[in-house]
């Protein structure tokens, strides 16, 4: 059971791992241990996952979700099979507390009467430079 939150658990059975040959450093090992982990979750049917969770996943994660709502998460950091499968469930993990929680509402706020004039102060003082620059004029 990979428990995210007292909201969020998700059984095994959702999750599908299937291992391959990792690239990268092992030695001659490399050649023999299947220790790259591909992790495959449909995120669109999961019945574990609250409805306006699921909504901020698709939406926030969408360049990473096929077309049919499957996730796919690979490690491949370690060397050993185990430690990359918790590598998986960890960033499972960390991707639904990031949209666990609603996003706060922005309260609109106004600027204040003093930014106001610094900023009205600044552009005179800005105008009033750059009209300095310029030539003379002719009015004759």
């Amino acid at each position: 059971m990979l428990r995210v939150d007292d909201r969020i658990a998700i059984p095994p059975r959702e999750l599908e791992l299937s291992f391959a040959r990792s690239g990268g450093p092992g030695g001659q090992n490399v050649n023999k241990v299947s220790s790259k982990v591909t992790l495959r979750w449909d995120v669109g049917h999961s019945p574990s996952l609250p409805d306006d969770v699921r909504a901020r996943f698709l939406q926030r994660f969408a360049n990473r979700i096929s077309a049919d709502g499957v996730l796919v998460l690979q490690s491949q950091r370690h060397r050993e099979q185990q430690r990359n499968v918790d590598d998986c469930h960890a960033r499972l993990a960390a991707m639904l507390r990031e949209v666990a929680r609603p996003p706060r509402e922005r309260r609109p706020t106004r600027p204040t009467r003093s930014s106001v004039r610094r900023r009205l102060e600044a552009k005179r003082h800005a105008s009033r430079r750059k009209r300095e620059r310029r030539p003379p004029r002719d009015d004759d």
